[in-house]
C-alpha cells in the first residue's frame, strides 16, 4: 500500500472514529456508533499493516499478536459478566498505559530512530511525557480495577503530608527529565528514565489508593481520558498521525465525560485531574440529633409491593448497582411492560453515576430492551417525583440519599441525587440495611413514606411480577 492511499484510509478512520462518538453520545444511535468505530479500527489496522512503514517480514508477526490479541477478546467477551463491564475497562485502560511505556522504551533504544539537535530533544520530550502518562495510566488502572472487583477495599488511603508528597515527585520528575535531556547517549538516559518511570508509577497507585469508593465512577471516565492522552503520546513517538487524532479524541472525550461526573457527584474537575479528591468517602458522616434517622424501617412483602404497583398511576424505577449484581433488569423489563399493560405511567430514572462506570444502567437496560423513550436523565425526572405515585429503588444507595440534600456535615453534601423520598411511597430494594459504596448511612429508609423490600433483587421482583400477572 503507498504513502498517500495509507493517508487516505488513515483519514477515513478518524472520520468514522468522530462519527462513533457522535453514535455513543445517544442511547438509539449507540449500535451505529460501536458499528462505526468497529470499521473505522478495522481500516486503521489494515492501513497500518499493509502500510510502507511496515516490512513483509514483520507481517508474520503482527499477524501473531492479532490472532492472540483477538482471541484474548473474543474470550473476555464470553465470559465477563455485565456486572464486571466496569473492571474490564479500568484493566483495558492499564494495557493502554502500558503499550505506551513499552513503545517509550522501544523508542528510546532503537537504533534506526537518528535524530539531531531540535528534532532529537523534541523526540526524547515525547518519550519522557509518553512514558510518563502511561506508566501513570497503567498502575492507577490497576489499582481501579481492584477496587471496582472487590478486591482492593473502597475506604481511602490517606498517607500523611500526601499532597506534599505528589509535589515532591513533581519535581523529582522534572529534574530527572533535566537529566534525561541532557544525557549524551542512550545508557546515561536509561537511568533517568527508569526512575521516572518508577515515581510514575507509584503516583498512579497512589493517586486512585487515595480516591474512596463512591467516586469510582469519577475514576474511571478520568483513567479514560489518560489513556487516551497516553495514546496520542505514543502517536507522537511513532510519528503515526492516527494515534495522536484517535488518542486526542479518547482524551478529550474523556475528559468532557470526567467534567460531567464531577458535575453530578459535586467534585471540583481541576481536583478530579490532580487525582486528590474523594478523601471523605468511606466514613459515615457524624450525625447530630437533627440528622439521625427519624422512625423505623417498615419492611414490605413481594405481594404487598404488587398490590402499590398494580394501583399507581405513575411508577419511577430507579435502577442501582444491586440489579447489576442481581442480573435482574429482563425482570425490570418484564415488570415494565406488564405495568404499562394495565395503563400505569412506568418511566426510568438514572442517576450519572448509577453503577460503578458511567452510563452501567442504561447498557443493561437497552440489553434487556427497556425502551429508549422512558429512560430518563435525573435532570428531567427529578421535579416528577412529588406527582409519582410510588418510585422504586432497586439495589441504589448514595444517589437516593437525602443526606446529600439536608446534611451538610454528610460526605456527600451538594452531591445532586435523585429525591424519592417525594414520591408518595417510595419501596427499597436492598439485601439488607448495609450502607452504600460511599459508607453513608441512608435516612431514606427511615421515612414515613418508605417501604424496605428485603432479600435478592432478582428473587424479590420474579415474585413481584408472578403477583401481578396472578
Amino acid at each position: 500500500m503507498s504513502q498517500s492511499l495509507a493517508t487516505v484510509a488513515y483519514l477515513g478512520a478518524a472520520i468514522l472514529f468522530i462519527l462513533s462518538l457522535s453514535g455513543l453520545s445517544n442511547p438509539e444511535t449507540s449500535r451505529r456508533g460501536n458499528l462505526f468505530g468497529m470499521i473505522g479500527m478495522a481500516l486503521a489496522v489494515l492501513a497500518t499493516v499493509f502500510g510502507p512503514s511496515v516490512s513483509t517480514s514483520g507481517i508474520a508477526w503482527i499477524v501473531i499478536a492479532l490472532v492472540v490479541g483477538g482471541g484474548i477478546g473474543l474470550y473476555a467477551a464470553k465470559v465477563v459478566k455485565m456486572t464486571q463491564m466496569p473492571e474490564l475497562v479500568a484493566l483495558m485502560h492499564s494495557l493502554v498505559g502500558l503499550a505506551a511505556c513499552i513503545v517509550g522504551f522501544a523508542s528510546y533504544i532503537d537504533p534506526t530512530m537518528k535524530y539531531e539537535g531540535a528534532e532529537k530533544i523534541i523526540h526524547e520530550v515525547e518519550i519522557y511525557v509518553g512514558i510518563l502518562i502511561g506508566a501513570v495510566t497503567f498502575s492507577g488502572s490497576l489499582i481501579a480495577f481492584g477496587k471496582l472487583a472487590g478486591r482492593i477495599g473502597g475506604k481511602p488511603l490517606l498517607l500523611p503530608a500526601r499532597h506534599w508528597l505528589n509535589l515532591i515527585a513533581l519535581l523529582v520528575v522534572i529534574w530527572f527529565g533535566r537529566e534525561f535531556l541532557a544525557a549524551p547517549d542512550v545508557n546515561a538516559g536509561m537511568l533517568p528514565l527508569i526512575v521516572m518511570t518508577v515515581i510514575a508509577l507509584l503516583f498512579g497507585i497512589h493517586m486512585v489508593m487515595a480516591i474512596g469508593g463512591a467516586d469510582m465512577p469519577v475514576v474511571v471516565s478520568m483513567l479514560n481520558s489518560y489513556s487516551g492522552w497516553a495514546a496520542a503520546a505514543t502517536g507522537f513517538m511513532l510519528s503515526n498521525d492516527l494515534l495522536i487524532v484517535t488518542g486526542a479524541l479518547v482524551g478529550s472525550s474523556g475528559a468532557i465525560l470526567s467534567y460531567i461526573m464531577c458535575t453530578a457527584m459535586n467534585r471540583n474537575f481541576i481536583s478530579v485531574i490532580a487525582g486528590g479528591f474523594g478523601s471523605g468517602s468511606g466514613t459515615p458522616a457524624k450525625k447530630s440529633d437533627a440528622t439521625e434517622p427519624q422512625g423505623e424501617v417498615v419492611p414490605v412483602s413481594a405481594a404487598e409491593t404488587a398490590e402499590m404497583l398494580r394501583d399507581a398511576k405513575g411508577v419511577i424505577i430507579v435502577p442501582g448497582y444491586g440489579m447489576a449484581v442481581a442480573q435482574a433488569q429482563h425482570t425490570v423489563y418484564e415488570i415494565t411492560k406488564t405495568l404499562r399493560e394495565k395503563g400505569v405511567d412506568v418511566r426510568f430514572a438514572i442517576h450519572p453515576v448509577a453503577g460503578r462506570m458511567p452510563g452501567h444502567m442504561n447498557v443493561l437496560l437497552a440489553e434487556a430492551k427497556v425502551p429508549y423513550d422512558i429512560v430518563m436523565e435525573m435532570d428531567e425526572i427529578n421535579e416528577d417525583f412529588p406527582d409519582t405515585d410510588v418510585a422504586i429503588v432497586i439495589g441504589a444507595n448514595d444517589i437516593v440519599n437525602p443526606s446529600a440534600a439536608e446534611d451538610p456535615t454528610s460526605p456527600i453534601a451538594g452531591m445532586p441525587v435523585l429525591e424519592v423520598w417525594k414520591a408518595k411511597t417510595s419501596i427499597v430494594m436492598k439485601r439488607s440495611m448495609a450502607s452504600g459504596y460511599a459508607g453513608v448511612d441512608n435516612p431514606l429508609f427511615y421515612k414515613e413514606n418508605n417501604r424496605m423490600l428485603f432479600g435478592d433483587a432478582k428473587k424479590m421482583l420474579d415474585e413481584v411480577l408472578l403477583a401481578l400477572r396472578g
